[in-house]
């Protein structure tokens, strides 16, 4: 991880307000596997069809290492495909189906959060360890206006590892919102290698805590 902290916040804090969003999270799927599933969420998991059938196993095997520092997991009740769009590093249009292949942990955030810039070295350290062919941390930023302040926060706090993703017009957030997935920032999912949704959270995590390391590991198999 890299040394210097945004606003110089103790890593404790970080650690302290993920487990706050771990407990707030465990009364949300409480709640939303309940609704409209009838008496069991495994049922409407179970029910999991086309290109994201292959995804239920994957679903289930993540949810059991969502504890500890990543417990704000909630996962995909079924698994489905999403279509998101954003800016890549060379400013040209992507889709969540260009990374097909790879298993990504997509992840919005914006300079003006305070959780967002302080889990940021977190995610560098993942993908600096985990990245490579079959997995990517995917940070897209949502900042309006131009490039200048997320680029001048990446320098500073030495991110050097994140491919440089963007949607000023934070349209990636708000069909996110559509789709109960995003309530604030930062927003993390993590999607298979067929780009289905294998499960989300809201609220910062120590990213490179064995933890979610053992999370990651268990999306990317097979």
């Amino acid at each position: 991880m890299t040394t210097k902290r945004p606003f110089g916040l103790p890593s404790v804090r970080l650690i302290v307000i993920a487990a706050v969003a771990g407990i707030i999270a465990g009364a949300v799927a409480v709640y939303v596997r309940n609704v409209g599933s009838g008496n069991g969420g495994d049922v409407l998991l179970a029910q999991s069809s086309g290109a994201c059938e292959g995804a239920v196993e994957t679903v289930k095997s993540v949810s059991e290492f969502s504890k500890g520092q990543v417990a704000a997991m909630v996962a995909a009740r079924p698994p489905r495909p999403l279509d998101l769009s954003f800016k890549g590093p060379d400013g040209k249009d992507l889709k969540t189906a260009d990374f097909a292949g790879k298993t990504v942990l997509l992840n919005l955030w914006a300079t003006w959060c305070g959780p967002c810039r302080e889990e940021m070295p977190a995610l560098n350290a993942l993908q600096k360890e985990m990245g490579g062919p079959d997995f990517e941390v995917v940070a897209v930023n949502i900042d309006t206006g131009t490039d200048e302040k997320p680029k001048a926060f990446l320098a500073e706090y030495g991110i050097d590892t994140l491919g440089y993703y963007r949607d000023s017009s934070m349209g990636v957030f708000n069909s996110l919102k559509k789709e109960g997935l995003a309530f604030g920032l930062p927003a993390t999912l993590v999607m298979d290698a067929k780009g289905c949704l294998i499960s989300a959270m809201n609220g910062p995590a120590v990213w490179d805590s064995p933890d979610a390391k053992a999370l990651i590991t268990a999306a990317k198999a097979p």
